[in-house]
C-alpha cells in the first residue's frame, strides 16, 4: 500500500507527515488567483449562453469538468511543494539499542531466530548500516538486565536474564548527553518483563524531541505453545500437610488436548494431574494436591511435557521454593461446656506430632479443665488476660462459649490476635456461639466472616436442624476440605457422610468472605429452609477468621452409616487445624527480596523483628547465616532500616547455582527474640521465555509517544530516510517539488477525458 502511495504522490507518507505544504511559485498566490478568476469567467459565460442541442444540465456538467481542469492547472502552475527539515550528514549521533536477552534466541516460524535477524539487520557490511553510517555517527548499546556500550553486534551474547527497555533508554540518553542526538533505534522483541515505569524513561526523550524508532522482531503470535504461567505456592508449610497449589496454564493451538502437569520435589515426582487445555486465550486454573514430608528448603518443579509443534519448551516449567517446617504448632481450644465434639476432635489429631491442641474447657463457674499443657501454670487462671499470653498460640478455637464470659478487653485482645498478631480464629457452632452467644455488637462481629443475625426467642431445641454438608466450588479444592485425592473423590466422600446438626441459623456472608462448605436442611418439615453456611473464612488484618457452624462433626465418625475404616473425620480435622496455623507469622520473619536470582546477581535479605507482644523491635542484634549449596556457611550482620520500625536487611551475592539456605537469629541484650528460616534459589531464569511472542503493542507505544515509528524486519530499510527527516539534532531546511506528482497528471487526463467522453455521448460538438 505504501508503494502505491509513493508512486502516485512521488514521496513516502512520512515526508508528508513531517513536512509543511507550501506553494513554490515566485508569483503571489492572491494575484494569481485573481488572474485565474478573470480568465475563467469568459469560459463559464460561453457555456451558459450556448444553445443548440445542449441542455442546461449538459452545460453545467461540461462547465464543472472544464472548471475542475482549470483549477487543477492553476494548482500545478503555482508549483506546490513540501518544506522539510532534514539532518545534516555526519553532524548528528544515532543510538542503536539491541536486545541482548535470551528471548532473542527463540526461533520464528521461518526457522531463523530473532538474534539472527538482528545480526543480519545490523551487519556492518549490510545496506542498512551503510546508510546509517552515511548520515550519522552511530553508537551501539546492548541491553538485558543491565545496559552497556558496545562497538558492534559482534559483542552480543543473547544470554541476558531480563529485558529492561526503560533502563536502556535512560542509559543511552545519559551516555550521549551533550551531543546532537537525532534519534534512538531499539531492536527488540519488546519482551519487557520488569516492573519499570516505561513512561518515566520516555518523558525526557519526548521533552528533548528525540524520537525513538523501534524495530520489532519475532512472530506476533505463537500458533502452538503451552506455557506454565504461574504457580501459587505458599512460602512455608508444615511437614506432612496436604496443600493445594494452583498452576495457571496458558496454551494456544492445543484446545481439547489432555496433558499432564508433573510436580517434582527436588527431582522426585510427588504428584501428576491430568488437565484438558482450554480454547486459545483462556487460561486454565489447575489445583494440585501435594504433601511435603522432608524438612527444610524444598524446590518444587511444575512441568508440562513438550507437545508436537511447540517451538519454545523453556516456558513449560515453573520453579518454586517452599520452606517445610517440622515443628509443633500450638493451638488454644477454649470450650464453654462439656460436649462430645471436644473429645472426638482431640482424638482425631492425637497422633499428629506437629499439632498441639491445648484445651481449656469450662466445667463450672470459674472452674476449668486443662489438657496438653507445656507446664502446670499454663492457663491456670483461665482464658488469657494479656496479649503476651494469648499471642504465644498460633490459632484460637472458640467453642460453645457466650460473649459475656469475656471482658471487653479480652474481646478486643481476641480481635487483635487476628488483625495485629496475624493469628487465625475459628469459631465453632453451638448453643452459646455466634448470634445465639451474643457476639453481635462485640469487637468479634467485624472479625467473623459471616453475618450475625438478631438472635430469636426460640430455644436451642427449636432451632436444631439437620444439614447435609457439601463443598462449594471454592471448597472443592481447598486444603482444609479436600478430604480425598482428587476433586471427584473428595466430592464423593462428602456425599457419603451423614447429616450433622446446627443450632445456629447462619445464611449470610461478609463481602470478602469465602464459603467452603454449605449445608442443605434435610428435616425442614413442611417449609423450605434456606441453605446454611457451614464453613467460611475471610482475611482480617494480618490474620484470618473462620466459622464452622455445626456442633457435632463427630457424627462423621460415629454414625452407624459410616464404615469403621472411614477416616473422613480425622482427615478433616487434621487438615483444618494445619490450615489454621499455615500462615500465622512468627515474631521473627525473614524473606529475600527476590526468591530466585542468577549467579552474580545481588540478593537482599529482609527481616522483621517483633517482641512477644508483636511490637516492632529496633536496635536488635540480628544475624543471617547463609549456607551455600556445598555446605559452607558464613554469618552476615543485618542492619536496622532506621526509617522503618522492626525492619532489618543485608545483601550478598551468590557465586554458584543451587539453594542457598538462610537462618536469621534475633536478640536484644541477653533475650532471644526468635529465629526464622528462608532460602534463595540461584539458577538461570526463565522469565525471558514467558509469553514468547513479539510485544508489538509495546514497541508501537514507545515509537508513538516519542514521535518515532515502528518497523518490522522487512520494512527496516526505510529507517535511514525516515531518520533523515524525522530526527532531531543539527538540521537544515529543504524544499521538494510536488507539481510533477503522477496523481496530478492522472487527474488532469481524467477530467479532460471525461469532458470529451460526455460530449461524444451527448452528440455535442
Amino acid at each position: 500500500m505504501s508503494g502505491v502511495f509513493e508512486f502516485l504522490f512521488k514521496y513516502r507518507p512520512v515526508l508528508y507527515q513531517e513536512g509543511d505544504f507550501t506553494f513554490l511559485s515566485p508569483w503571489p498566490l492572491g494575484t494569481m488567483a485573481i488572474i485565474a478568476a478573470v480568465l475563467a469567467v469568459p469560459a463559464v459565460l460561453t457555456y451558459a449562453r450556448a444553445r443548440g442541442k445542449s441542455r442546461a444540465a449538459d452545460r453545467w456538467v461540461l462547465a464543472t469538468l472544464r472548471g475542475a481542469a482549470f483549477i487543477l492547472l492553476f494548482f500545478i502552475v503555482m508549483q506546490p511543494g513540501l518544506v522539510l527539515t532534514s539532518v545534516v550528514p555526519q553532524r548528528n549521533f544515532l543510538a542503536v539499542l539491541v536486545d541482548d536477552s535470551r528471548s532473542m534466541t527463540i526461533d520464528d516460524r521461518d526457522g531463523s531466530s530473532r538474534a539472527e535477524k538482528a545480526a543480519g539487520l545490523l551487519d556492518p557490511e549490510g545496506d542498512l548500516v551503510d546508510a546509517l553510517n552515511e548520515d550519522f555517527a552511530v553508537r551501539y548499546f546492548r541491553f538485558s538486565s543491565a545496559p552497556a556500550r558496545i562497538d558492534g553486534v559482534d559483542a552480543l551474547t543473547f544470554d541476558g536474564s531480563n529485558t529492561r527497555i526503560g533502563s536502556a533508554l535512560d542509559y543511552a540518553r545519559n551516555e550521549l548527553q551533550g551531543v546532537p542526538l537525532s534519534g534512538v533505534v531499539v531492536v527488540s522483541d519488546g519482551g519487557d518483563n520488569t516492573d519499570e515505569a516505561l513512561s518515566e524513561a520516555l518523558l525526557p526523550l519526548r521533552a528533548a524531541s528525540v524520537p525513538v524508532f523501534t524495530v520489532g522482531l519475532g512472530d506476533e503470535e505463537m500458533e502452538a505453545d503451552v506455557q506454565a504461567s504461574r504457580a501459587e505456592v505458599p512460602e512455608q508449610a508444615l511437614a506432612g500437610t496436604s496443600m493445594v497449589v494452583t498452576v495457571i496454564v496458558d496454551a494456544r493451538g492445543f484446545a481439547g488436548r489432555t496433558v499432564p502437569i508433573v510436580v517434582e520435589d527436588m527431582g522426585r515426582i510427588v504428584a501428576t494431574e491430568e488437565v484438558t487445555l482450554p480454547d486459545d486465550g483462556q487460561p486454565l486454573v489447575a489445583p494440585i494436591a501435594i504433601t511435603l514430608d522432608t524438612e527444610g528448603a524444598r524446590e518444587l518443579t511444575f512441568r508440562i511435557p513438550g507437545q508436537p509443534g511447540e517451538r519454545v519448551l523453556e516456558n513449560n516449567e515453573l520453579h518454586a521454593v517452599v520452606q517445610v517446617r517440622n515443628r509443633t504448632e500450638k493451638i488454644l481450644y477454649f470450650e464453654g461446656e462439656p460436649r462430645h465434639e471436644v473429645a472426638f476432635m482431640l482424638r482425631a489429631v492425637r497422633h499428629d506430632e506437629n499439632l498441639q491442641v491445648v484445651l481449656l474447657q469450662r466445667t463450672a463457674e470459674n472452674k476449668f479443665f486443662r489438657r496438653n499443657l507445656d507446664d502446670p501454670l499454663e492457663l491456670v487462671q483461665g482464658f488469657p488476660t494479656t496479649r503476651e499470653e494469648l499471642y504465644r498460640y498460633r490459632a484460637l478455637v472458640l467453642g460453645s462459649v457466650e460473649a459475656s464470659f469475656f471482658t471487653h478487653d479480652q474481646l478486643d485482645m481476641i480481635a487483635d490476635f487476628v488483625s495485629a498478631r496475624g493469628g487465625t480464629l475459628l469459631m465453632l457452632g453451638g448453643r452459646r456461639a455466634l448470634s445465639e452467644g451474643g457476639y453481635q455488637g462485640t469487637p468479634l462481629e467485624d472479625v467473623l466472616p459471616v453475618v450475625l443475625n438478631e438472635p430469636g426467642s426460640s430455644t436451642p431445641t427449636e432451632r436444631l436442624a439437620f444439614v447435609k454438608v457439601a463443598p462449594t466450588p471454592a471448597g472443592a479444592n481447598h486444603p482444609a476440605t479436600r478430604i480425598e485425592g482428587t476433586v471427584e473423590q473428595s466430592a464423593a466422600r462428602w456425599d457419603s457422610l451423614p447429616p450433622v446438626t446446627t443450632t445456629n441459623v447462619v445464611t449470610g456472608l461478609k463481602p470478602g468472605a469465602t464459603e467452603l462448605l454449605e449445608g442443605t436442611v434435610v428435616d425442614g418439615g413442611d417449609g423450605v429452609e434456606p441453605d446454611r453456611v457451614v464453613m467460611a473464612f475471610q482475611g482480617y488484618g494480618k490474620g484470618r477468621s473462620m466459622v464452622l457452624a455445626v456442633q457435632d462433626t463427630w457424627l462423621w465418625q460415629m454414625d452407624h452409616t459410616v464404615p469403621i475404616e472411614d477416616q473422613s473425620h480425622e482427615t478433616f480435622w487434621k487438615q483444618l487445624l494445619r490450615w489454621l496455623v499455615s500462615e500465622t507469622p512468627d515474631p521473627v520473619e525473614a524473606q529475600p527480596e527476590r526468591e530466585s536470582v542468577e549467579v552474580g546477581e545481588p540478593v537482599t535479605l529482609e527481616a522483621t523483628v517483633l517482641d512477644e507482644g508483636f511490637v516492632e523491635v529496633n536496635g536488635a542484634l540480628v544475624t543471617a547465616r547463609v549456607t551455600t549449596p556445598t555446605g559452607e556457611a558464613r554469618d552476615l550482620p543485618m542492619e536496622w532500616s532506621v526509617t522503618e520500625d522492626g525492619k532489618y536487611a543485608v545483601s550478598f551475592t551468590p557465586d554458584m547455582e543451587g539453594l542457598f539456605e538462610v537462618s536469621v537469629d534475633a536478640g536484644r541484650d541477653t533475650v532471644a527474640l526468635g529465629s526464622a528460616d528462608t532460602s534463595v534459589r540461584v539458577a538461570p531464569g526463565g522469565e525471558e521465555y514467558r509469553n514468547p511472542h513479539q510485544r508489538r503493542s509495546l514497541m508501537e507505544r514507545i515509537a508513538d509517544e516519542t514521535g518515532g515509528r515502528y518497523y518490522t524486519a522487512e520494512t527496516a530499510n526505510r529507517l535511514p530516510e525516515d531518520l533523515q527527516f524525522s530526527g532531531g539534532g543539527v538540521t537544515v531546511t529543504e524544499e521538494r517539488d510536488l507539481w510533477d506528482m503522477p496523481v496530478l497528471f492522472l487527474l488532469l487526463a481524467g477530467l479532460l477525458g471525461a469532458e470529451w467522453g460526455y460530449r461524444r455521448k451527448r452528440g455535442l460538438a
